[in-house]
């Protein structure tokens, strides 16, 4: 018989880039419809100031809801002034920022992209730790963390405790190749994007690769790790499409069929 006190709580949230479309009351207003705990503000349109990280934080606090991260679109190796996304996570109180692994693909980058990435990681990753706040990739295509291999050897070669990656199923792979990407970097994974596409970018119903999902919260829950799950870019960008896709959401992270 399987402890339940041992699963993992995976927390049920979605990021506000599904909703690019609408305000930040709006995406406030369909999570908490949806019956989701949290939110991961974007700094591509919602949060983009200090006034709009106190507001965020404002209404989320006010929903009942949690601040998840601040999904920032920091390129790490340009060795940008990172303060700004540091005020913002502050102000918003999130606890982490999503950042990019650069600029490039793991199959286009020399070992100058490779040096100027890891640099500048440990930078803000240290800057970051100072303000309490944790550091996590981006695991995507046209980075160096676009496969399981590339993702790993960049985080042994950072080497930094406030720093980890989010993991999302990569477009056009398997529900079976998929299930082994998480498994290779499952020891380093803090949050998860959670969507239905395929065989390329097409949306669909996150119930349409419900096999997928259902057995990515087993390989989570069973992890023992508390992280959150987190709903990107459902179909035709509608908030209906936010309800019926939190639906299914609420039910895998708990187990159900």
């Amino acid at each position: 018989m399987i402890d339940l006190t041992l699963l993992a709580d995976l927390t049920p949230g979605i990021c506000s880039v599904t909703l690019r479309a609408k305000g930040i009351d709006e995406v406030v207003s369909i999570a908490s419809e949806a019956g989701l705990a949290g939110i991961e503000w974007g700094t591509d349109v919602h949060v983009s100031d200090a006034a709009s990280a106190a507001h965020a934080k404002a209404v989320t606090e006010e929903a009942g809801l949690v601040v998840l991260s601040l999904g920032s679109y920091y390129r790490a190796g340009s060795l940008g002034d990172f303060a700004r996304d540091l005020d913002l996570a502050a102000a918003l109180g999130a606890p982490r920022i999503r950042i990019w692994a650069g600029e490039l693909g793991s199959a286009e980058a020399n070992e100058e992209h490779w040096d100027a990435v890891v640099r500048d990681t440990r930078r803000i990753a240290d800057l970051a730790e100072e303000r309490g706040i944790a550091i996590a990739f981006e695991y995507h295509g046209n980075t160096l963390t676009d496969s399981p291999a590339t993702t790993l050897r960049l985080l042994e070669r950072v080497g930094h405790g406030n720093v980890g990656t989010y993991w999302q199923p990569a477009v056009g792979l398997s529900d079976q190749q998929a299930l082994e990407s998480l498994h290779q970097v499952l020891s380093h994974v803090v949050g998860v994007h959670c969507f239905s596409w395929g065989p390329q970018a097409e949306r669909h119903p996150l119930r349409a690769r419900k096999l997928l999902w259902q057995t990515v919260s087993d390989v989570l829950r069973g992890n023992g790790k508390d992280l959150d799950i987190m709903m990107e870019f459902v179909a035709d960008d509608l908030p209906a499409n936010v309800l019926s896709d939190a639906e299914f959401l609420h039910g895998f992270t708990l187990g159900e069929d």
